[in-house]
């Protein structure tokens, strides 16, 4: 019989994946979705089936969530680490705060961007492993031969998908690691499925569920935040053949696109084909004959990926429930954004629309909550500082440092009790699209060098006209209305469009809504009027 846990503030586990949309059976996104241990999470839990990201790119959403600074804010905008971002740099992580409040710290995975090891008192696998395998070419890594061209040529992570079995076969004499799958320096060695060198999740998993083992064992009763990351199904989409088998071709069913819906949008108006998402599904439609074909495999590897991903989150849960810190952990479940596959002609993460930014949320609570609950009141990545802050008590800093972002966000301690009249949050959820350097100074009249080392200052000096003058898309219960860079907006009806098909925007009987959603945004953005803030000539 396992003694539960004495200590009466809780632990926290704390799962992230990369680049997750809504293909999970709970969250409805694909039909065919086999993912039972998040469903299970989920079905214990409270699920957040309006969460949004407030960022749809990788770095800058990672940023926020741990800072609890909204990229508005901070003008964190695009790649910059933690460290290095001239605001967020200065303010505490959610990591500091349990550290200083007195719990044990443990880690492994991606979760920041880019680890701050001192963070930790433990960390798992090392983080330059976080990708991969790799196609390599006795050289170098590279994309899989396998994909074809031109999909194969957008870059190494995301023109690459195969199922493990299928070994890249190359020519080389020239090194002492073998071609095939491997780690720049590091040979992955690969039989078969049960044959094989250990994918980088399947280690942080196995690594957490002895992490909580040991931590049973040791009999303290200091309480700890335990960190996962799992990089599935982020770019390249590899994983084993059994579950790629549990996805065939010839019955895989693909999201339902609308042809013809990016006709009423305004994203290539702001974003010229340069732009990834545009560019990749061109590439994809060019590669295959039928470009139902291309599609089918990319969303083949992806789900192979989700479901790959679905049993480390088994592994680690399977080792929490059967320990004697079951009732005394919370546990969060999310991603740091979504993606798109295809809809809008768009095949990427880093749209305004419902695929990009609508992210799986689960929390668990035991202690509180009410188990299967499902909250539609729309909450984001942002929520999650402040939650965690209340429900466990934390501690701040001694003191607030110079120059450090304001923390937004609101706590959802109320929703996991479906009280959602204490919620004292906004009625919607906010993200804003990721820009690069070039687009964040556009119009200034000034190099756009990236590597420049001047270019942080730049942005950092940079009028609220040029910041504020970003893509952001709100959604609500009921609404999503996106406001373009340039201007242009659109207006979803959920109620009537699920699949955000039809922009309403310009409809005589949407005026009103429209009007209240962009002033609701605007006092997030905490800004009086777009207008006002546009550049002048």
């Amino acid at each position: 019989m396992t003694i539960a846990q004495k200590n009466e503030r809780p632990n926290v586990l704390f799962i992230i994946v990369d680049d997750l949309n809504d293909f999970e059976g709970k969250f409805g996104g694909h039909p065919q979705a086999i993912t039972p241990n998040i469903d299970q999470l989920a079905n214990s839990g409270v699920t957040f089936v309006n969460a949004q990201t407030n960022v749809p790119v990788c770095q800058p959403s990672r940023n926020s969530l741990f800072t609890g600074v909204y990229p508005h804010v901070s003008k964190d905008f695009g790649w910059t680490p933690r460290r290095k971002q001239f605001v967020l740099k200065n303010n505490d992580t959610l990591f500091h705060l349990f550290r200083n409040s007195g719990y044990a710290m443990f880690g492994s995975g991606k979760l920041l961007h880019k680890n701050d090891n001192r963070l930790w008192d433990e960390w798992g696998v090392p983080e330059r492993y976080n990708y991969g395998p790799h196609a390599f070419n006795g050289e170098k890594i590279i994309t899989h031969p396998s994909v074809p061209e031109p999909f194969r040529n957008i870059n190494i992570l995301d023109g690459s998908f195969a199922r493990l079995s299928d070994i890249p076969q190359f020519d080389s004499t020239k090194t002492t690691l073998n071609p095939g799958w491997g780690y720049p320096k590091k040979e992955f060695n690969y039989v078969d499925d049960q044959n094989r060198d250990l994918f980088p999740d399947e280690q942080h998993a196995q690594w957490a569920a002895k992490k909580i083992k040991d931590l049973e064992k040791s009999n303290s009763d200091q309480p700890f935040f335990m960190g996962i990351g799992f990089v599935k199904p982020h770019t390249p989409l590899y994983a084993p053949d059994k579950y790629f088998d549990m996805y065939p071709l010839e019955t895989l069913k693909l999201p339902i696109i609308k042809e013809g819906d990016n006709e009423d949008t305004f994203f290539k108006d702001n974003y010229p084909m340069s732009q990834m998402g545009l560019k990749y599904y061109q590439a994809l439609c060019a590669s295959y004959k039928d470009n139902e074909e291309g599609l089918k495999r990319v969303v083949q590897a992806y789900l192979a990926c989700v479901t790959f991903m679905d049993d480390q989150v088994g592994v680690v849960m399977e080792a929490l429930n059967n320990s004697k810190f079951a009732e005394n952990t919370i546990v969060v479940f999310t991603a740091d954004h979504g993606w798109n596959f295809g809809e809008k002609e768009y095949l990427y993460k880093n749209s305004p629309w419902e695929e990009s930014a609508r992210i799986p949320m689960v929390i668990r609570y035991p202690k509180n909550q009410i188990e299967g609950l499902e909250v539609d009141q729309p909450v984001s990545l942002i929520d999650i500082y402040p939650t965690l802050k209340d429900i466990c008590r934390l501690k701040p800093m001694s003191e607030v440092k110079e120059g450090a972002g304001e923390i937004g966000g609101f706590s959802m301690k109320s929703l996991l009790i479906n009280n959602q009249k204490e919620w004292k949050g906004p009625n919607g959820a906010l993200t804003v699209m990721g820009v690069g350097i070039s687009e964040a100074i556009e119009g200034l009249g000034v190099s756009t060098n990236p590597q420049a080392k001047w270019h942080i200052k730049i942005i950092k000096d940079l009028p609220d006209e040029y910041v504020f003058n970003q893509t952001y898309s709100y959604r609500t219960k009921k609404y999503r209305y996106i406001r373009y860079k340039d201007g242009q907006e659109e207006l979803y009806d959920h109620t009537k469009d699920s699949y955000e098909w039809n922009n309403v925007s310009g409809k005589k009987k949407y005026q009103k809504v429209k009007a209240q959603l962009k002033q609701e945004m605007l006092e997030i953005i905490n800004k009086s009027d777009f207008n006002s803030s546009l550049p002048q000539g």
